[in-house]
């Protein structure tokens, strides 16, 4: 008989389910199996992310809507403010109202503009997550 194609007797000191002890199929198996394993593994916390996301998703975006507004509407009502005290208080050839005004709305959109791109970094970050799922 071809000694390229007889079976390896045994070893009597290894388990029978030991890697060395199995066929060649049922290692393909095996792999076949962690394989499928691991594919449902990774759709099911796609799913799970999924559903997560579609339940927050009206909440998440007026909640959006309303952390930008705030951003800029805050800021903008301090400077406004202090603006009207320091006329009142420290009378100026130019007005403290218009220049603090200006100076809030342009810290508002910073501020803005931080929050937004914070976010949008956050929901890249969740689809590099799904896709190397």
């Amino acid at each position: 008989m071809d000694q390229e194609h007889e079976r390896p007797e045994p070893r009597k000191d290894v388990p029978r389910d030991h890697p060395v002890t199995r066929s060649p199929e049922e290692r393909e198996r095996e792999r076949r199996e962690d394989d499928l394993a691991r594919a449902l593994g990774e759709a099911e916390a796609r799913k799970v992310r999924a559903r997560r996301r579609r339940e927050e998703s009206v909440w998440f975006g007026l909640g959006t809507f309303g952390l930008v507004g705030w951003a800029v509407a805050l800021p903008t009502l301090i400077a406004l403010a202090l603006g009207i005290w320091l006329d009142a208080n420290y009378p100026q050839r130019f007005s403290w109202t218009l220049t603090l005004l200006f100076a809030g709305i342009v810290a508002g959109c910073f501020n803005a503009w931080y929050w937004v791109s914070r976010e949008r970094d956050q929901i890249g970050h969740d689809q590099e997550d799904d896709d190397g799922v």
